[in-house]
């Protein structure tokens, strides 16, 4: 899996999507829970998306086209206290509005630290995803930041209070490559669905 940003404009700050008629799968998750680093993991580039040391820096809706096939899309994170209310506030119908706004959706990764528990708006977005029949992978990230004992404890401690198949969980690590190879093959077939 080979990605490049999609060319012409396919960047979004509202809720806008550039025209496609290829499938779509979206990332979504609190800031700093490593989804810049898994995208640039999954596609094997290191600067598709960018990342930053300063969480939430994704503010806009971006679009990467991957070998012609499908579209991975970068939603901006939730959750990071040192943004405004006002901007985290336009977040939110800048998410519904693609979510809600696009035929090309065939699945959500939503993003989990290994380390933290799932926030309301975590709940949220599982909880508006399940009303809307979107199928849902959760990618729990940076496993190796606990040894292989408690990261595997937590990972099902994560899956069973959020009623998660386990099918439906990929642990990942963007530094060690771990789960990188199940998480794209989940997303190639949520792709062919």
């Amino acid at each position: 899996m080979a990605g490049k940003p999609a060319t012409d404009g396919r960047s979004s700050g509202k809720p806008w999507r550039p025209p496609s008629k290829l499938p779509e799968v979206a990332f979504a998750g609190r800031s700093n829970v490593g989804k810049s680093s898994l995208l640039n993991a999954l596609v094997r580039r290191r600067a598709i998306a960018r990342v930053s040391s300063t969480p939430g820096r994704t503010r806009e809706i971006n679009f990467f086209e991957v070998n012609g096939e499908f579209v991975l899309v970068d939603l901006p994170g939730y959750g990071y206290a040192r943004i405004s209310k006002a901007e985290r506030a336009a977040w939110r119908p800048l998410i519904e509005g693609y979510l809600h706004g696009t035929s090309a959706l065939r699945g959500l990764v939503l993003l989990l630290d290994v380390r933290r528990d799932p926030t309301p708006e975590d709940e949220q977005m599982l909880a508006f995803l399940a009303e809307r029949g979107v199928p849902v992978l959760v990618a729990i990230t940076k496993i190796d930041k606990l040894n292989a004992r408690a990261a595997t404890a937590r990972v099902e401690q994560l899956t069973s209070k959020l009623a998660l198949e386990p099918d439906q969980v990929v642990p990942f690590s963007a530094t060690t490559g771990a789960g990188r190879d199940e998480l794209a093959a989940a997303v190639v077939d949520l792709v062919r669905r």
